[in-house]
């Protein structure tokens, strides 16, 4: 062999290496750059911009369809809803939410929270439950079986203690029931005429000794005198009447009516009259006037401190905070029974409105050549250097053999 020609053997090889290798890198660079049209005057030069750039709207929908045709497809998104929508995941969502609620609450300098509760609360107890309860109160049984509750457990069992029966009997005598009331309410009864009506049927109705008393004496002088020292001696008159009083022991008579006054000592048709007669009452006065009592009440309270007592109470009570997690586990479980229902409705109207496809395909344009090709390069770098490197070793392979061919026709 001539030595000297041994590069003719050794240069195939070598070119179609360095060829291959070079060629593989310029293509995939050629995938991406350049990123811009090229121009030499007003002809844009081939090649110019790089494959993706140029098809990179056509390459933004064709992704777009790959995901949500292959991997995001409604049931696929189901099994993600299902995942993400846990029972332990909500509940600890709900849970989080309702003490976020509740620290806001408790920051809250501007009382933001406490306004609006109390809007509600005015809104409810003044407009709207006076509205609703005239309404109500148009049905035959509206609140029977309240009121007839309310009725036999506490109207029907009411019975005066001994103090309260002494402190009304000393009340009926002292103010209802005063001795100049009682001496002005003689003086009244006897008029004339009643006088004259008394003086003869005490005459007519009489017998015996009675008979004999009052034909000969009579009642009219006896009354008229009466009536004549209650007026002139007022004073006297009353002292008299006060010191009858105390002699019939008036007091103790009606201290003991008082604490026998109980509904369970009447019939049972008084008692069942009267259970009725309150109830429609008690109907009659919400249908008319329900209204106007709700709407004074609620003019007469001050919304805006009750809502902010009522939250201070509530932000620091310890039956809000321990109820939290019972709370956000029933409001899990029922959210739970409504996603086994309706979920497959829930995903399927998610996704209109999700526009997942549009997202993709805006995500995809808006990437600028540059960092699309960084993306693709951080995914499959390793595959695209085997790439050259595979270009490289089949332009060597290639050049091994075509020197073996020439060897061999030498």
């Amino acid at each position: 062999m001539d030595w000297s020609h041994l590069w003719l053997y050794l240069s195939p090889p070598a070119v179609g290496g360095i060829i291959g290798y070079f060629t593989n890198d310029i293509a995939i660079k050629m995938l991406f750059r350049p990123y811009r049209a090229l121009y030499i005057g007003s002809r844009r030069i081939p090649f110019t911009p790089g494959l993706i750039p140029r098809n990179q709207e056509r390459l933004a929908k064709n992704i777009s369809d790959t995901i949500m045709g292959s991997l995001l497809t409604p049931d696929e998104l189901q099994h993600l809803a299902r995942r993400l929508l846990q029972p332990e995941r909500v509940e600890a969502a709900i849970q989080w939410l309702l003490k976020m609620a509740l620290e806001q609450i408790q920051v809250d300098k501007e009382q933001k929270s406490a306004k609006i509760l109390a809007e509600v609360l005015r809104d409810l107890l003044g407009e709207s439950l006076p509205r609703l309860l005239q309404v109500l109160a148009r049905r035959e049984d509206f609140l029977e079986s309240q009121i007839n509750q309310i009725f036999d457990q506490v109207l029907l069992e009411f019975q005066l203690s001994e103090e309260q029966a002494t402190r009304l009997a000393d009340w009926l005598l002292q103010v209802v029931l005063p001795p100049d009331l009682i001496r002005s309410a003689l003086v009244d009864f006897l008029t004339d005429r009643t006088i004259q009506t008394v003086d003869e049927s005490f005459r007519e109705k009489t017998s015996g000794t009675y008979w004999v008393v009052a034909n000969l004496f009579g009642l009219r002088n006896t009354l008229t005198r009466l009536r004549t020292y209650c007026l002139d001696e007022k004073e006297a008159t009353n002292q008299r009447i006060g010191e009858l009083i105390q002699d019939l022991n008036v007091r103790d008579r009606i201290k003991k009516f008082l604490l026998n006054l109980s509904l369970q000592n009447l019939p049972i048709a008084t008692v069942r009259q009267l259970r009725k007669t309150t109830r429609e009452s008690v109907r009659h006065y919400m249908q008319n006037r329900g209204g106007d009592l709700l709407q004074g009440l609620s003019d007469s309270l001050d919304w805006d401190k009750t809502a902010t007592l009522l939250i201070n109470r509530l932000s620091s009570s310890t039956v809000v905070s321990t109820s939290v997690e019972v709370i956000s586990k029933e409001l899990a479980q029922i959210l739970e029974r409504y996603f086994e229902r309706d979920l497959e409705k829930i995903v399927a109207q998610a996704i209109p409105i999700l526009s997942i496809d549009q997202v993709i395909i805006d995500r995809v344009k808006s990437t600028s050549p540059a960092d699309l090709e960084a993306a693709i390069e951080g995914i499959v770098k390793n595959e695209l250097q085997a790439i050259v490197n595979l270009g490289g070793f089949l332009g060597f392979f290639v050049g091994i053999v075509q020197a073996c061919l020439l060897f061999f026709s030498q």
